[in-house]
């Protein structure tokens, strides 16, 4: 593979999805610290609910990143917070009913209820409960435990949730179950879409989406950048009938974040005259032979905490490397977007680029032709893991000089997925 030369001394990476949480009390506090608009500015109020851990007070928990798209639409953003000793479904969703209800006095026009594991439970409750509540957004509900550890009890995630759906009285409803998730017993995507749609009632089902995994996966930042939209504008659809589907472009392609060096838009070899890069290095160019200017293979993905990665390998000698590492802006815009040369090799299981006082790089090929991008800091302190698949290098250089050439012309939909850096060099100074 090849090398990025240049250092990503000091690269910033925001692991943290918010940079502080607030401390919190107990029942309806502000999600973010923001001024909320109020009920007769707001578009309504949308009430989030934690999910509830044996051995922590989830009420500490941040919120979760996708709310600052409803945020930033115009909704008010609360959560509930409860001590988890008291925690209880009836008790809770009893809380959670009176509290809805006190909105609408308030004023406000719509409620929603959105909730991550026994929070996603919670709001379903209440919609049950209540025909108050206009909406809810619900992420891998789950109130009985995981496979590992509740085996007994787990099924009924599943068993439990679906008289839920059945019951709900008005509210339309938007759940996601993830790949990867201990607490999900299977099937429940399908078995979901069933029941909402013979209800009648606005719904929409994400079942497994891609690159995300696990139970935490709607914390994520990439959960924000997937999904974001598609959840603001399932609020915003107090009309809705049937179900709408969420199919978002994020992920797919680089988007226009991404920044590479201009040199890239430059003239290439074509791709069938050069050996493809694998971890063996039989991709290598003879010693000597100069590599075409371009890019030879390129792989694109995200970390969890939203940020756009790309790996453009552009010369090989031996087991030496030379790529380009870019990566997107954070999802709260404190890191802008950066791009580097880095030097590295290729090792037994994949590629390394390492460096003193900078970041380390590992990436290691799956069976899929995708690679698994392993981020360390510097200090070594904090590290990240992100996948990544493999894209045409063509796409890049190809669409990024019809850009240049007719920027006017371009709709967004056609134009450059990734923007040349406005000079050359690497783009992370003093980073």
């Amino acid at each position: 593979m090849r090398s990025v030369s240049k250092a990503l001394a000091g690269l910033a990476v925001s692991i943290g999805l918010l940079a502080s949480t607030p401390v919190f009390a107990l029942g309806l506090d502000p999600a973010f610290p923001e001024p909320a608009l109020g009920a007769k500015k707001a578009k309504g109020v949308v009430v989030w609910s934690h999910g509830r851990s044996i051995t922590t007070e989830d009420s500490q928990s941040p919120s979760p990143a996708y709310l600052q798209a409803l945020r930033d639409d115009g909704w008010d953003v609360l959560r509930f917070d409860r001590l988890s000793r008291s925690d209880t479904l009836s008790e809770s969703t009893k809380r959670l009913v009176e509290h809805t209800a006190a909105l609408k006095r308030k004023g406000y026009k719509q409620v929603i209820l959105a909730g991550q594991s026994f929070g996603a439970f919670l709001a379903l409750m209440a919609a049950d409960a209540s025909s108050q509540v206009d909406g809810v957004v619900a992420t891998a509900p789950a109130a009985y435990g995981s496979f590992d550890e509740f085996y007994d009890s787990w099924r009924l995630n599943a068993t439990k949730l679906y008289p839920l759906l059945e019951q709900v009285k008005r509210a339309r409803i938007m759940v996601f179950y993830f790949h990867g998730d201990n607490f999900d017993p299977g099937g429940r995507g399908e078995r979901s879409r069933e029941i909402l749609s013979e209800r009648g009632l606005g719904f929409s089902v994400v079942d497994q989406p891609a690159y995300l995994t696990t139970h935490w996966a709607a914390s994520s930042g990439l959960f924000l950048r997937r999904f974001g939209d598609c959840i603001r504008d399932f609020a915003n659809s107090d009309d809705l009938k049937g179900e709408m589907a969420c199919n978002p472009r994020g992920g797919t392609m680089p988007s226009a974040d991404l920044k590479l060096p201009p040199d890239m838009a430059e003239p290439r070899a074509p791709r069938t005259a050069r050996p493809t890069v694998t971890a063996t290095g039989s991709g290598a160019y003879p010693r000597g032979t100069k590599a075409s200017v371009g890019f030879r293979d390129v792989w694109y993905g995200f970390y969890p905490n939203g940020r756009e990665i790309l790996l453009g390998i552009e010369a090989t000698q031996g087991d030496q490397l030379t790529a380009v590492y870019s990566v997107g802006p954070s999802i709260d815009s404190k890191h802008d977007a950066i791009w580097t040369r880095r030097k590295g090799r290729i090792t037994d299981d994949g590629f390394v680029f390492q460096e003193p006082g900078k970041s380390t790089l590992q990436f290691r090929p799956r069976q899929d032709g995708g690679l698994t991008a392993v981020w360390i800091a510097a200090d070594g302190k904090t590290s990240m893991t992100g996948s990544m698949k493999p894209i045409d290098p063509g796409m890049l250089t190809e669409q990024q000089r019809a850009e240049a050439s007719s920027p006017e012309d371009s709709s967004p939909e056609e134009s450059a997925p990734v923007a040349a850096a406005a000079t050359h060099g690497d783009s992370e100074q003093a980073k």
